[in-house]
């Protein structure tokens, strides 16, 4: 199975250098000068790396494949990813992003969600659900939000504070009723 560990984002410098949001935990095991990343979409890989570094708190990839700024502006948007077997396999501290999504979101009994996605950001993660209502909600992936997954039952049980499930509804439901209406009240 394969893992996605960074999306490309911009060029930099007119060498074919790009800019990457990163998606790992390790970025200095991921990419190492001589890795073959798969891409998505398939029509731009795979690519070698060729060099790393950082710039400020971006970081800079160059490929072997890249030459030109009008080559690395083609990878814009595309995904990076690695091997899972490549990873260490003792690593039961968290979860990756792929062995979440599609997992049911409960509340007790009550299933009233699907994860979708995880939000990785530098203080806690958040996971992204898809209520049963079709509405996005963002839950705090910490143990006293969240204090079980279970992957091989697929499900992962939240035990979220009051309103936490309303937050996203008044924000987009009533506030945008009042704004329509013209209500300041």
């Amino acid at each position: 199975m394969q893992l996605q560990v960074a999306r490309i984002g911009k060029p930099h410098g007119i060498r074919g250098e790009v800019t990457v949001q990163v998606l790992t935990d390790a970025p200095g095991d991921r990419f190492v000068p001589g890795t073959q990343l798969t891409v998505e979409p398939a029509s731009a890989g795979p690519l070698t790396v060729l060099s790393a570094r950082w710039n400020k708190d971006i970081l800079l990839l160059a490929f072997e494949e890249i030459e030109t700024r009008n080559q690395a502006e083609t990878l814009r948007g595309a995904k990076l990813f690695i091997e899972t077997e490549e990873l260490d396999e003792d690593d039961d501290e968290g979860w990756y992003e792929h062995e979440l999504v599609g997992l049911d979101v409960r509340v007790g009994d009550k299933v009233v969600g699907k994860v979708s996605g995880l939000n990785t950001l530098p203080v806690q993660d958040l996971l992204v659900v898809t209520a049963t209502d079709g509405k996005e909600i963002l839950i705090p992936f910490v143990e006293q939000i969240v204090p079980e997954v279970n992957v091989g039952e697929k499900f992962v049980l939240v035990t979220p504070p009051p309103g936490l499930f309303e937050i996203n509804a008044e924000e987009t439901g009533e506030a945008a009723g009042s704004a329509e209406t013209g209500d300041n009240a």
